[in-house]
C-alpha cells in the first residue's frame, strides 16, 4: 500500500458500467455505503442522464471518476475539462500525445487528470497490430513518464506494471488500476492483464477500479464489503 492519506474506503472505485441511469440509481441503493467512489464511463454518458447521475451521487457524498478517456484538439480537450471542474468530479481521464495531456492538465482546476497508460484489454499482441514494438512495460513506463511531464496527476495502470512504475517514476504519481479480477479470471472476458486485490495494493496501486466481480456478484452490496475488508486488511 502506498504511503498516500487516501482513505481507505476510497480506495475502491466501483466501475458502474450499466446501460442506463435506472440500472445506476438501484446499484447505488443497494451498494449504499460500501462504495464511496464511483467511476462513470462511456455506455452511460451515452444512454443520457449521465450529468443527473453526477449531480445525484455527489448529492450522496460520493466521489466521482469521469472515464471519459477525452482524445481531441487540445483546446476541445480542454473546455471538456474545464466543464468537468463545475460538476465537482474527482478524477477523469485522456487518452492522447503530449500536447493533449497538458492542454487537460492546464484546464484541471479542481479535477485530477489521469493518462491512459495501456489498456488492461490489450495484450502484446494487441500492441503488435496497433504499431507498438516495444513492450507493454516500456510503453506504460514512457506515458507515465510524459504524462507527469505534462502535468497529470497519476495513470491508469494495470497492476503488472504498476512495481515498474513504483521503481522508476516519481512517488507523487497516482496508480489507478482497472483489471481486477478473482484468481479464476473468466476465459470470455475481455480483461487480459489482471491481477487480484491484494496483487493490486502489493504492487502500488493507490486505487483500484472494480466493476463486473461487484456488479454481476448475486449480491453487489455483499462483493464490495468483501473487496473492503480486504483492503482494510492491506492497509492495517
Amino acid at each position: 500500500m502506498t504511503p498516500k492519506p487516501i482513505p481507505a474506503a476510497e480506495r475502491l472505485i466501483f466501475a458502474m458500467d450499466v446501460p442506463n441511469v435506472e440500472r445506476a440509481r438501484r446499484l447505488a441503493d443497494e451498494l449504499g455505503d460500501a462504495v464511496h467512489f464511483y467511476k462513470l464511463g462511456l455506455e452511460l454518458m451515452m444512454s443520457g442522464g449521465f450529468f443527473e447521475l453526477v449531480d445525484e451521487l455527489a448529492a450522496r457524498g460520493k466521489r466521482i471518476f469521469a472515464d471519459l478517456k477525452f482524445f481531441d484538439v487540445p483546446a476541445t480537450v480542454a473546455a471538456a475539462v474545464r466543464s468537468l471542474g463545475q460538476r465537482g468530479i474527482t478524477f477523469a481521464t485522456v487518452h492522447g500525445n503530449q500536447s493533449i495531456m497538458e492542454a487537460a492538465a492546464e484546464a484541471k482546476g479542481d479535477v485530477g487528470i489521469l493518462a491512459v497508460t495501456v489498456l488492461t484489454s490489450l495484450d502484446r499482441g494487441d500492441l503488435d497490430d496497433l504499431g507498438f514494438t516495444c513492450d507493454v512495460e516500456a510503453l506504460v513506463l514512457s506515458r507515465a513518464r510524459r504524462a507527469l511531464e505534462a502535468g497529470c496527476d497519476g495513470v491508469i495502470s494495470s497492476g503488472l506494471e504498476a512495481p515498474k512504475l513504483r521503481e522508476h517514476i516519481d512517488g507523487r504519481l497516482l496508480v489507478v488500476t482497472p483489471g481486477i479480477r478473482p484468481v479464476d479470471n473468466r476465459p470470455e472476458d475481455d480483461q487480459k492483464r489482471v491481477v487480484t486485490v491484494d496483487q493490486a495494493f502489493a504492487n502500488g496501486a493507490d486505487y483500484i477500479v472494480v466493476g463486473r466481480p461487484i456488479r454481476d456478484a448475486a449480491s453487489p452490496r455483499a462483493a464490495a464489503e468483501a473487496i473492503q475488508a480486504t483492503i482494510a486488511e492491506v492497509c492495517r
